[in-house]
């Protein structure tokens, strides 16, 4: 298995790589400075709009390729977090993760409303958010995979139910030979060699982050 993960560090680090250690950067900088430079709370909204406007049309791409909070997880959290354990079942239920959406939603106009006319206030409640939120995903990551919060993100969860279904990638059974590399590669649990009869991975919660293309070693996933 950790075999498995070098060669896909060394396959994935390209251009997304380098994306992503600059992503993940923004995310150090936002919870070490947020409380005292505000403003640079406005990022957690402008993330959160991308992911939605991005989720309209491609699934959860946006959530694989260009979240900064994401790349966090991807690159320097993946170094010091090996584990990859199976995450309790009811994470994954639509009414939990919708809930968690209401939830944070509401929470965020709650605390903005406060004092409504400042926007420093309202950096420091979007800076708040990331912080705990960034915290939450950190102790489900050391338990149970990197990726933990991404699992039941309210962005990720608007995203898969909205268009999780289109271009997923492909994957071609005749080729596929199931080592199951791609099983254990996935981010967030995902099991593509499940979909090998059918062609495609079709499981709305597909970052398309190519992380199974990356080590399957017949080539048998492609992007659509």
């Amino acid at each position: 298995m950790a075999t498995g993960k070098s060669n896909q560090r060394k396959a994935s680090c390209g251009t997304r790589c380098k994306r992503q250690w600059i992503l993940s950067s923004l995310v150090f900088l936002v919870i070490a400075l947020g409380w005292w430079f505000p403003s640079l709370g406005f990022t957690v909204p402008i993330t959160m709009v991308v992911g939605m406007v991005g989720g309209l049309r491609g699934g959860r791409w946006v959530c694989g390729n260009l979240c900064p909070r994401g790349s966090f997880w991807d690159r320097p959290f993946s170094w010091v977090v090996q584990r990859e354990k199976s995450t309790p079942v009811w994470l994954k239920h639509l009414a939990f993760r919708w809930a968690i959406f209401a939830f944070m939603i509401g929470f965020m106009f709650y605390r903005v409303s406060a004092d409504i006319t400042n926007p420093l206030h309202w950096g420091r409640v979007f800076w708040l958010m990331c912080t705990v939120t960034t915290g939450i995903g950190i102790v489900g990551g050391l338990l149970y995979r990197r990726r933990f919060w991404c699992i039941f993100c309210p962005i990720g969860t608007f995203a898969s139910t909205v268009s999780g279904h289109k271009r997923p990638l492909k994957i071609d059974d005749a080729q596929c030979v199931s080592c199951h590399l791609c099983d254990r590669a996935c981010p967030i649990g995902i099991l593509p060699e499940q979909y090998r009869h059918s062609g495609a991975i079709a499981d709305r919660d597909c970052l398309r982050c190519q992380a199974c293309i990356d080590v399957c070693p017949k080539g048998a996933i492609s992007r659509p």
